[in-house]
């Protein structure tokens, strides 16, 4: 009887251990077939991922070459205003907007209209990559933030007058060669680094400076005096305020106009289409601000010292 009962106990032991054998594999099965498809799981989460991406890339670049040809013609067409008149186009400017985004790409390429929506990205305007108006008046707001201000007459004992060699205009009267002393002495200095650019070609004396012969950045105007300014108003009557502002940088002795090409100050659009294409003008916009100097958009030749 003992025997027979041994007996039972083994092969009740036995079932058992086969039926924890059975179990342990189904559930050692069940779990790699688990892990086998959270990989799968995550490597079609991946590729999907992936897929998205290059959709989202591809949707993007169309979306630019949409754009750039929506800035090829509006920077002829479009239409805005500023000081009062109505202004056509934005293709005068296009060296300023170039430098603003830290790009050589031309208005007609996906690449200029990249640039544009990461502008309109960080002036919380619509990211499309098209120069519209409203655009075009942030890049507008943002030059003329950074221009002379206060605007401050001044003193006697801040000015100095520079040789007439510097000037455009060699019979230029020797109260309007004034400038502030700091202003003259950056000028100096970019034209220094001017000269060492030999893709310019000027032309230059033994001492070093701009050649009697050579007009480029040679000085048109500098400081002026509220009474010189008013007498300029009366003697072109329908100037533009932007042009004979009742209120002038040039007050402060650190407005220069620089010749750079064209008629020295003339802001018909023709003449300042042929200004902003001039190595001068496009030398300024890439080195000016090194020596302290920003540019006002409206008139290639003005520009501003506010210091480094």
């Amino acid at each position: 009887m003992l025997q027979i009962n041994r007996k039972k106990i083994l092969l009740s032991a036995g079932i058992t251990a086969i039926l924890f054998s059975a179990l342990y594999f189904y559930q050692n099965k069940n779990t790699s077939a688990q892990i086998d498809e959270t990989k799968n799981t995550s490597a079609r989460i991946t590729k999907t991922k992936k897929t998205s991406a290059w959709i989202t890339k591809i949707k993007d670049v169309k979306d630019f070459t949409k754009a750039a040809v929506e800035n090829k013609n509006l920077q002829y067409s479009q239409t805005w205003t500023f000081g009062r008149k109505v202004q056509k186009g934005w293709y005068l400017y296009v060296p300023l907007i170039q430098h603003t985004l830290e790009t050589d790409a031309e208005p007609q390429t996906p690449e200029f209209a990249e640039k544009i929506s990461e502008w309109q990205i960080k002036n919380n305007l619509i990211a499309d990559g098209v120069l519209s108006r409203e655009t075009l008046y942030s890049f507008v707001s943002y030059w003329q933030s950074r221009r002379t201000k206060p605007i401050i007459l001044a003193t006697e004992e801040q000015i100095i007058t520079a040789p007439i060699s510097n000037f455009y205009d060699p019979t230029r009267s020797v109260e309007l060669l004034k400038v502030e002393k700091e202003t003259f002495a950056a000028y100096k200095k970019m034209i220094d680094a001017a000269k060492a650019d030999e893709r310019l070609n000027l032309k230059f004396d033994e001492n070093g400076n701009l050649s009697e012969e050579e007009k480029v950045f040679k000085l048109i105007s500098t400081y002026r005096s509220p009474e010189y300014q008013a007498s300029l108003r009366k003697r072109e009557p329908n100037a533009g305020r932007g042009q004979l502002a009742f209120v002038s940088p040039h007050f402060t002795g650190r407005a220069l106009d620089i010749y750079v090409g064209g008629e020295p100050v003339t802001t018909k659009d023709f003449n300042r289409a042929i200004q902003i294409r001039t190595p001068a003008y496009k030398w300024l916009v890439k080195n000016a601000e090194r020596f302290g100097f920003i540019p006002y958009f409206y008139e290639p030749w003005h520009w501003e010292y506010v210091g480094k």
